[in-house]
């Protein structure tokens, strides 16, 4: 028999977001329980379902019986096992106690008792999209998440991407500056497109940038260490020049690099996701697309016949930055 609700869990970096929802798709209450506060994958897991999901049902006074399933988004999650592999972003990843191999679904099912899926948190962003958001109608996008790491979720003729072994989609750790003094990424490797454009990549731009120049810029009124993506995207929306060019530097190179995404997947749209996006479409939006354009094989420069729009979109989410990923891993348990 159908049941009238289901769990979201978005799990990030920071924290793991979760919400009730029910089959429209409205996200009937929220709760918010912190992902850094352990090492040990136990104790957060405890803490999901006691400080989490259960006060969230109680508030609500919805019983565990009434709900359909329960849908988790997170990174390097496989859809096929149920487990989170070797999770840079994930302090309790790294647990020695499971050797790097998350069983998330096992033991998120001993705890509620009801079915649990498990996929990628861009892959649930892109499924939310799908649904509710900008990419209503499509079939053919990419969902790019931006925020401490970059996330990728690829929709092909209506269907997500998995790959056989259900990790396809890892385009934030994609090579883009092959050298020697390339950053290393939270991933082990060198040069991934997460280790100079994430939110942690462009703080990381800036504050190379100040310790290494000269440039006048009213970020040097904090202290380096305090400069994240926050201090750059306030003071770039205040003009300051340096803080804009942070932005561009780091908005060009993901440009180039969608280019070579649509390469092997033709899509009708990039949407952009998560909290870099805070900044707003006027610092990300136009040096993204004139890269772009730069770079895309002939076929797909420019606009469509007839139209002003472009044969590839690159836009916004239209989803709220709370919801997306929650309605996009509940509609995976239905």
């Amino acid at each position: 028999m159908e049941k009238p609700y289901a769990i979201g869990i978005d799990i990030g970096a920071q924290s793991a977001k979760i919400g009730v929802v029910n089959r429209k798709g409205d996200v009937l209450e929220r709760a918010k329980v912190s992902t850094k506060d352990t090492t040990e994958f136990d104790v957060f897991l405890e803490n999901l379902v006691e400080k989490g999901i259960k006060p969230l049902l109680t508030k609500n006074n919805i019983d565990i019986s009434q709900i359909q399933g329960v849908g988790v988004g997170a990174p390097n999650a496989s859809y096929k096992k149920g487990t989170i592999e070797q999770a840079a972003n994930l302090v309790w990843g790294k647990d020695p106690k499971y050797n790097g191999i998350i069983p998330f679904v096992e033991k998120l099912k001993e705890k509620v008792g009801v079915r649990c899926v498990l996929t990628n948190d861009a892959n649930a962003t892109a499924l939310g999209e799908m649904q509710y958001g900008a990419a209503r109608g499509m079939k053919d996008f990419i969902e790019i998440t931006l925020g401490s790491g970059v996330g990728s979720g690829i929709v092909i003729n209506g269907q997500l991407l998995y790959g056989h072994d259900s990790f396809a989609g890892e385009l934030g750790h994609t090579t883009v500056v092959r050298a020697e003094n390339a950053r290393v990424c939270g991933c082990g490797k060198k040069g991934c497109l997460e280790a100079y454009t994430s939110a942690v990549g462009l703080a990381r731009t800036a504050r190379e940038i100040l310790e290494n120049t000269d440039v006048k810029s009213s970020l040097r009124k904090y202290e380096i260490d305090e400069i994240t993506s926050k201090e750059v995207s306030e003071e770039a929306k205040k003009g300051d020049e340096f803080a804009k060019e942070v932005y561009n530097r780091t908005c060009k190179m993901l440009g180039e690099t969608f280019a070579d995404f649509v390469a092997f997947s033709a899509p009708e749209a990039i949407i952009l996701f998560g909290g870099m996006t805070g900044a707003g479409e006027e610092l990300l939006l136009p040096p993204i697309k004139e890269a772009l354009q730069e770079n895309l094989f002939k076929i797909w420069r420019g606009r469509k016949e007839n139209c002003d729009e472009d044969k590839i979109k690159v836009i916004f989410s239209s989803l709220p930055d709370n919801d997306a990923a929650i309605l996009g891993a509940s509609a995976l348990a239905w």
